[in-house]
């Protein structure tokens, strides 16, 4: 509701459609020159920053704020499982007198050659499985080397029991 305009020939300036002065110039403040907002449109409206603009009216804006590009670490490089199983194989053989030491040099091998081809992480794990797996495999044979001479050994020197007898 409306109040209807004073009598007379008194005019009320709050009333009143027609300006008493004119206005002031929105660009200047207190003399000054207001600086000029980055951007076009409004700058507190919601900005998109995947989309590089502003959202359109109405829509919200991404909840909390993402990394600028370009910063923390590339996620690291799938590891190969071959790579994994050579190692595992390789260091099984210290407790399996050997058995899984050439299995595991094998794995190594192969991995190395997928991680070539595809680009997959691992290298070093392929490699460790390679340098271990033959170093168990080494002594494996060295060992058994040593067991079948022992073996020689002791049959050769032995005592021929049948054809000594001193009882």
């Amino acid at each position: 509701m409306t109040n209807p305009p004073p009598p007379g020939n008194w005019t009320d300036p709050t009333w009143s459609a027609q300006p008493s002065s004119a206005p002031p110039d929105p660009t200047l403040v207190a003399g000054h020159p207001v600086p000029t907002q980055p951007g076009p449109g409004n700058p507190y409206a919601p900005v998109d920053p995947y989309a590089g603009g502003q959202l359109p009216p109405g829509a919200y804006a991404p909840p909390g704020y993402p990394p600028p590009p370009g910063y923390g670490y590339p996620p690291p490089p799938k590891t190969n499982g071959l790579a994994i199983a050579a190692l595992v194989l390789a260091l099984a053989g210290l407790t399996t007198c050997g058995i899984t030491g050439p299995i595991g040099a094998i794995l190594g091998h192969v991995a190395q050659k997928q991680i070539r081809a595809s680009g997959e992480g691992g290298e070093g794990m392929a490699k460790a499985g390679i340098i271990v797996g033959w170093i168990v495999t080494a002594l494996m044979v060295l060992g058994i080397a040593f067991y079948v001479a022992a073996i020689i050994f002791a049959v050769t020197t032995g005592n021929d029991s049948g054809s000594d007898s001193s009882y």
